[in-house]
């Protein structure tokens, strides 16, 4: 049951994240200025980001419910496939974006550090199943999403700041790396907690 619904609030975060990536491609009318900014100095980095990221958001969620992967086998390859393929599309546009970024040298290493090991966990993935290692595949898939909700957890914490009253200028740069690090550590406790378990029982 938690497992259940755990993966509910996080498909709905996904969802909603994905569904303002849409907004902000086809409309806009609905861009913030800071958004706005980003499209009139690097359109179609931006745009490469926002769909890759769309892709990934969607796609990524569905790999990780078991239910749908020992049901729907071939659709499962073939999304991971798609997924794979956001990400390589998506992550080297926020590598290009992380170069000019807000917030000077601390955001361009965070944000570009992300695009890397976003790209990096993905291929990694890919690899291990291609290699039949399956338990590695999925701890790999994990890693790679677990980045990809970088995009949720950033507007989280985004949104936060704006309630505590953090300067958006002085917070930016944190951003780039809270945004996704925690999301990060919180994998590899779960896969090495699952590893020591499972050796010592």
């Amino acid at each position: 049951m938690v497992r259940k619904i755990s993966w509910t609030l996080m498909t709905f975060l996904a969802f909603g994240v994905a569904a303002y990536a849409v907004l902000n491609l086809v409309f806009p009318t609905t861009r913030n200025p800071f958004v706005q900014n980003i499209f009139a100095i690097s359109p179609t980095a931006i745009s490469m980001h926002l769909f890759g990221g769309f892709i990934a958001m969607i796609s990524g969620a569905f790999q990780l419910n078991s239910r749908f992967r020992n049901r729907f086998t071939l659709m499962h390859r073939w999304l991971g496939r798609l997924y794979i393929l956001a990400v390589i599309v998506g992550g080297t546009a926020g590598f290009v974006l992380a170069l000019s970024s807000f917030g000077g040298l601390v955001s361009h290493f965070g944000f570009g550090l992300m695009a890397i090991c976003w790209v990096g966990t993905t291929l990694a993935a890919y690899w291990q199943i291609r290699d039949g290692n399956i338990l590695a595949h999925r701890d790999w898939m994990l890693r790679s999403y677990a980045l990809t909700l970088a995009g949720v957890t950033l507007r989280i914490y985004l949104g936060l700041s704006v309630v505590i009253g953090i300067d958006f200028a002085d917070f930016y740069p944190v951003l780039s790396w809270i945004c996704w690090v925690p999301n990060l550590l919180i994998v590899e406790w779960f896969v090495l907690t699952r590893f020591y378990r499972t050796s010592n029982v």
